[in-house]
């Protein structure tokens, strides 16, 4: 039984391209990444962990397979989480961005971060 996670990506070790450890199964880990990728349209909580290991599919490394292993075991936990959309008035529609400019150590590609409200309901 693997230990509880409460978030899906680790927040103190850093993913890099060369981290030093061995090299992982590449079929593998593309076909769980992909799938990843198809579950983050329905769960957000996952997303930017998905898209930042998804940097990684040309050259994945154990410390990746070891990040990744650790969202499917963040979705087991949290299979039953959801979004409650409930009808709340006014219906405003407020978006919030945030930007880490060159924050990527490897290509210093920007992230951005976006979330999309419809009154107090999480819409994107």
């Amino acid at each position: 039984m693997a230990k509880d996670i409460h978030t899906p990506l680790s927040t103190t070790t850093p993913l890099i391209l060369t981290d030093g450890s061995a090299p992982a199964d590449n079929p593998e880990y593309h076909r769980v990444i992909r799938a990843l990728q198809y579950l983050g349209l329905t769960r957000p909580d996952i997303a930017f962990a998905v898209n930042r290991l998804s940097q990684f599919m040309h050259k994945p490394t154990t410390c990746h397979w070891t990040a990744t292993k650790r969202i499917l075991r963040y979705l087991k936990q949290t299979m039953f989480h959801g979004i409650l959309i409930q009808q709340t008035s006014p219906l405003n529609l407020q978006t919030f961005f945030d930007a880490d400019w060159a924050a990527n150590t490897d290509t210093r590609v920007s992230t951005t971060v976006f979330i999309t409200f419809l009154g107090s309901n999480p819409i994107s």
